[in-house]
């Protein structure tokens, strides 16, 4: 990402209509965004959905961005607050039972047929533990430990406060490790 152009640059192209400047910010920032809206919504369909609804909220609302913030960080807001909407109302409108159901597959890491078992089943437990934290824990761990977001980037994007967003990651990292404990407990560690 260092061949990454600065935030005018980007801004000024997409209020442009320079379709290359848009390519460029899907590439890098879709596959991110599909992750943390998945966290709010019920199924990975959903999630594109939210993820295509913002990507048309920024281009309809570019002309307004005031670069208080990184531009990085507004976009990733109007997604926050486009994938809460939707979660709620599908809150409404989905049963219970049907929440959770889907997981995208990972690549295969090395090590052999078991090496390869073994880690996807530890992927799919982290998957589905993430799953059941409460939406606030859930999106600070997607933003930091799988998007790799900054803390202060974190606090900005889902307004709240330093403090909240340490205990809101500490508490989720301590569920997806208590479950992985229990996981290696049972077949005899790693």
């Amino acid at each position: 990402m260092t061949d990454f152009p600065p935030d005018p640059v980007i801004v000024a192209g997409l209020r442009s209509g320079d379709e290359e400047v848009f390519a460029l910010l899907l590439d890098e920032w879709s596959r991110g965004m599909l992750r943390l809206a998945r966290s709010y919504v019920s199924t990975a369909a959903s999630a594109e959905e939210v993820v295509q609804d913002t990507w048309l909220a920024v281009i309809r609302a570019v002309g307004t961005f005031e670069g208080r913030s990184s531009l990085r960080t507004w976009v990733y807001r109007i997604l926050v607050n486009t994938a809460r909407r939707r979660g709620e109302r599908e809150s409404r409108t989905i049963p219970v039972s049907s929440v959770g159901g889907e997981r995208p597959d990972g690549a295969r890491p090395e090590g052999g047929p078991e090496g390869a078992a073994l880690a996807g089943e530890v992927r799919a437990l982290i998957e589905k533990v993430v799953g059941t934290l409460p939406s606030r824990q859930r999106a600070v761990i997607t933003l930091r430990d799988m998007e790799g977001y900054g803390s202060d980037e974190v606090c900005e994007i889902l307004s709240i406060s330093p403090a909240n967003q340490r205990v809101l990651l500490h508490r989720a990292r301590a569920a997806v490790r208590d479950h992985l404990a229990a996981y290696y407990d049972g077949i005899g560690g790693p």
